[in-house]
């Protein structure tokens, strides 16, 4: 008889699970002890052994699907076993099998036994997926990702995938991060095209035995709740021209420059060959990131001279300055909103309308933090800048006042004892916050390495979620840019968020006479459901103190 396998509860706090990798797949012999799947808990990331044997029949819960603990998981009985019932929600099969045996069918007349097989083909669609089929959602890449953007499909319909390789890049909220297929076969069906947009969950591929059969699989998941996908048939149909656009020839070299629509399209904005960029995808292909890191070379003119009259008129249509548009004319330009600039847009509305902000200010005299820096910046192979100490005093001053490390819940106020400092980051398309965890143990040095290697994965979108995760503090810096004095939206859960200005060279009162000094605003955020005035001026005196007294942050 078959069993359900619910989402089990790995931890006391445990909700929801998410499945991270499934080890095994439908139609596999399942025995006792085995692992069936990587399963994902607020605290770790667990493998799930089976307690029962025989053949995985049904997968509930696709791998990179989060959902509640006690949901159905998975379906686990005899080979060719009928599970209809238990999919509808019962506990047992539809029927005793003998009663769906040859014996019961000759009993029935014609028309009853017709009108049965009727009723029940369209169900039998809905759930049953054929032998080594599966079904590819959009996954879940982010804890705030609710829909994702295909950028670049690296698999066609028809290509043979393995368990592993990349089928596709995603962009989420966060970044552009690459998908990896688990399981083996053929690409059937895509669902999602390049530059689409659909919710989490979404028919994103369907991946079986080549030639199979899955006509009716897209439409019943639609009919299921799904975004709209297109028809199997306009796939197949359309799979021809949807390899000529991946594919733009270059006539300068006879050959053929693959490029995802995107990437082109980016290209035709920017006024780029795609013949001068090289490629870092699948079989040298050009995808978005190659396009936003090309930089012109002078090669450009020489390889126009050996294009063909056709290939020239391209380049030059491309390379075309956008229309001029005189004075006093309307011109407008709607540019469509990334799923980063949504989720910002959504977060920081969240954040400014229900945590009462308030701000407070003080200067830092940076005389002898420069010194301290030139110092250390003369042992070989360091370099640490200005933020950098910033960081790391605010992580000794918060483990002092570890109030302002804190984060409001309805029910209670959570001190944060461990010191996870988020850095703001500006990118193409917004502002991503890279996490150092457990700052205070690290040195300045340590704190300059990673802040350098989290900043530069950033830019190019190879940040994985993780890295984003779990800040209990944030700093965010413009001085680089000469502002002198910024408030920030606190970027919760935190509680605070300290804003750090350019160093300015002006006229101070030192020992009471007028010197010229280097100063430095510093300006704090903070929730006042969780910091009270006094409690935010402490920890900037605080702040201020190992700033301008690098020698302290050493002790």
């Amino acid at each position: 008889m078959a069993i359900k396998v619910t989402m089990p509860r790995l931890s006391d706090t445990m909700t929801e699970g998410t499945v991270a990798t499934w080890l095994k797949k439908v139609g596999d012999k399942i025995s006792e002890g085995d692992i069936l799947a990587e399963i994902e808990t607020d605290k770790a990331t667990m493998e799930f052994e089976s307690f029962n044997e025989g053949t995985l029949l049904h997968i509930g819960i696709q791998a990179g699907e989060t959902a509640p603990v006690d949901s159905l998981l998975a379906i686990i009985g005899k080979e060719g076993e009928d599970i209809s019932a238990l999919l509808a929600g019962g506990d047992a099969p539809a029927a005793d099998p003998e009663a769906s045996g040859p014996k019961a069918e000759a009993k029935e007349d014609a028309p009853a036994a017709e009108a049965k097989t009727e009723t029940a083909a369209p169900a039998k669609a809905a759930t049953e997926l054929p032998k080594g089929v599966v079904v590819v959602t959009m996954p879940r890449l982010s804890d705030t990702m609710t829909e994702g953007t295909v950028a670049t499909w690296l698999k066609k319909v028809g290509d043979a995938v393995a368990e592993g390789d990349i089928l596709a890049e995603i962009e989420t909220d966060k970044a552009t991060m690459e998908f990896e297929s688990f399981n083996a076969g053929t690409l059937l069906y895509i669902g999602i095209q390049e530059g689409n947009t659909a919710p989490v969950d979404s028919l994103l591929a369907i991946i079986g035995p080549a030639g199979t059969d899955i006509s009716g699989i897209a439409e019943n998941y639609t009919a299921g709740g799904a975004a709209p996908v297109s028809a199997p048939a306009e796939e197949t149909k359309a799979a021809p021209a949807a390899e000529k656009a991946v594919e733009t020839t270059a006539d300068s070299s006879n050959g053929r420059v693959l490029a995802s629509p995107l990437a082109k399209k980016i290209a035709s904005d920017k006024g780029i060959q795609l013949s001068q960029v090289k490629g870092s995808g699948e079989n040298g292909r050009i995808v978005k990131s190659d396009i936003e890191n090309f930089t012109p070379s002078t090669q450009a003119a020489s390889s126009s001279n050996t294009a063909a009259p056709a290939a020239k008129a391209e380049e030059t249509k491309a390379a075309a300055p956008k229309v001029f548009v005189p004075a006093g004319e309307v011109y407008t330009e709607e540019i469509k909103n990334s799923q980063m600039r949504k989720i910002i847009a959504k977060r920081l509305a969240e954040s400014l309308f229900t945590a009462p902000h308030y701000n407070l200010v003080i200067e830092v005299s940076m005389d002898e933090a420069m010194q301290a820096r030139a110092a250390i910046n003369s042992v070989p192979d360091t370099k640490v800048s200005f933020n950098d100490m910033v960081i790391k005093a605010c992580a000794l001053a918060l483990k002092k006042h570890p109030k302002i490390n804190s984060q409001w819940k309805e029910d209670a106020i959570i001190i944060n004892h461990h010191v996870n400092i988020g850095v703001a980051v500006a990118v193409e398309d917004g502002l991503v916050v890279p996490v150092l965890k457990f700052t205070d143990a690290m040195s300045l040095s340590q704190i300059g390495g990673s802040v350098r290697d989290l900043a530069g994965r950033a830019k190019n979108k190879k940040l994985g979620p993780q890295e984003m995760e779990g800040s209990t503090f944030t700093v965010s810096n413009l001085g680089m840019f000469g502002i002198t004095e910024f408030n920030s939206i606190i970027n919760q859960p935190n509680s605070a968020i300290l804003s750090v200005g350019a160093i300015v060279e002006k006229p101070v009162v030192k020992n009471g006479q007028i010197v010229v000094g280097n100063t430095m605003m510093l300006s704090l955020a903070c929730d006042h459901r969780t910091i009270d005035g006094a409690t935010g001026a402490q920890f900037l005196q605080t702040l201020k103190q190992y700033i301008e007294s690098p020698v302290t942050m050493l002790a």
